[in-house]
């Protein structure tokens, strides 16, 4: 199944009902009256989250949907049938925009949630509504109002509480692989992932938290190289950034810099983003020395001036992976604990989600007006710049 997380379509309510001119005509009844019912209300397009959905792959194809219209009143005060309303299903994490204002629409953001992006077209009224004790034999209807008219984009941000950060290698897959059920390839080659992964990670029969990996970044990912400005807009709903550094490159590069080459490509994307509560996980020491060990990780952690926490593993032995789940849920627990008794400081986190979003937004369409006009010019673009969604055929992996 393809991994699609944007869409474009259209979408158009339906109209209203007209209103029914008549008057009752029966026999031994003489001037009966007015008698013409109301029309039927339009049908709304609704979107609905849908924990069946993971890709919104269906929309690549179908790009134009039409609720039903309403039925014209009838005669004997009889009211139109009501269109049905169309539900389109989307994946749980999906944002909705309207392109033409780029308002933002809403956020469908948990199993069953709704919302209306096209209103259907109020009913016309019969001539009854029109009679009075001076108007006795109203002529007067009034037509049905046309359905709202969008056109909307559809953005899939994975709903993820940690996500994973990287150079390609670094082993966030054997990492994710490792706490979870989820089993993305590995393979000793980058960009062996090519879509998000989600796993769910338990670390109690009663308590869990999900954990998202994206496609490694490279230098200038933020202005479109490789696969990562395409997938960085999926860590803006996480609560916490691990970043996996590989202590035993296999291209000899420095940890020291493949740890200050991420952080660029987070700051040049989103500095929101970049701002985050982000933990340091030194991975692969299996394949390190076991005398050289603490000497490496030491050096690193004081070269990068990190004051925060780091985590020194090894994704494929497991070794320093409990510690490190342990922790995450502690940390997540608090958070939320701390949210709920602050008002304020909810607030905040939701205004954070918003700056990371738009700065993302932003980002991304600067990136696609850029690549329109290299076109343009007639530039021929090398193969990771026109790269498309639709150019691959891999699974989305979330598994419990």
């Amino acid at each position: 199944m393809k991994f699609v997380d944007e869409a474009a379509i259209s979408v158009e309510a339906g109209k209203g009902g007209n209103g029914c001119l008549s008057f009752r005509r029966e026999k031994y009844i003489p001037k009966g009256g007015p008698d013409g019912g109301d029309g039927g209300d339009g049908g709304s397009v609704i979107l609905e989250a849908n924990d069946g959905l993971n890709t919104l792959i269906d929309y690549r194809f179908v790009r134009q949907y039409r609720a039903q219209s309403g039925e014209g009143g009838k005669g004997r005060n009889c009211t139109g049938a009501k269109g049905e309303d169309l539900i389109l299903g989307v994946p749980v994490g999906t944002s909705v925009f309207d392109v033409d204002t780029e308002e933002v629409l809403g956020d469908l953001t948990q199993i069953g949630q709704q919302l209306v992006v096209a209103q259907g077209g109020w009913h016309g009224l019969g001539n009854t509504r029109f009679k009075s004790s001076t108007n006795r034999a109203p002529r007067q209807t009034t037509p049905g109002k046309p359905g709202e008219k969008r056109n909307i984009r559809l953005e899939l941000k994975v709903l993820a509480d940690v996500g994973l950060l990287g150079l390609p290698n670094a082993g966030k897959s054997t990492l994710i692989r490792s706490v979870s059920a989820a089993k993305p390839k590995v393979a000793n080659y980058p960009f062996t992932t090519l879509v998000p992964n989600l796993g769910v990670v338990r670390v109690e029969s009663h308590k869990s938290f999900v954990m998202a990996d994206i496609p490694g970044l490279i230098k200038g990912a933020s202005d479109g190289a490789g696969l990562g400005i395409r997938f960085l807009k999926h860590l803006v709903r996480t609560r916490l950034l691990l970043h996996v550094v590989d202590m035993a490159p296999y291209d000899g590069k420095e940890p020291k810099e493949a740890v200050e080459e991420i952080v660029g490509e987070l700051e040049g994307f989103s500095p929101t983003l970049a701002s985050r509560e982000r933990w340091l996980v030194l991975n692969k020491l299996d394949m390190v020395p076991e005398e050289e060990r603490e000497q490496r990780c030491d050096e690193l952690v004081q070269a990068l001036g990190w004051k925060g926490p780091v985590y020194r593993v090894s994704a494929l032995n497991k070794e320093g992976l409990e510690a490190l789940t342990w922790d995450i849920m502690r940390w997540i627990d608090a958070k939320a604990e701390a949210e709920a008794n602050d008002e304020e400081l909810a607030e905040l986190e939701a205004g954070l989600k918003e700056a990371m979003q738009h700065e993302a937004r932003v980002r991304l369409e600067e990136y696609k007006a850029a690549r329109k006009t290299r076109r343009a010019q007639g530039e021929d673009l090398d193969d990771d710049d026109d790269f498309d969604e639709d150019d691959y055929d891999v699974e989305v992996e979330y598994a419990p």
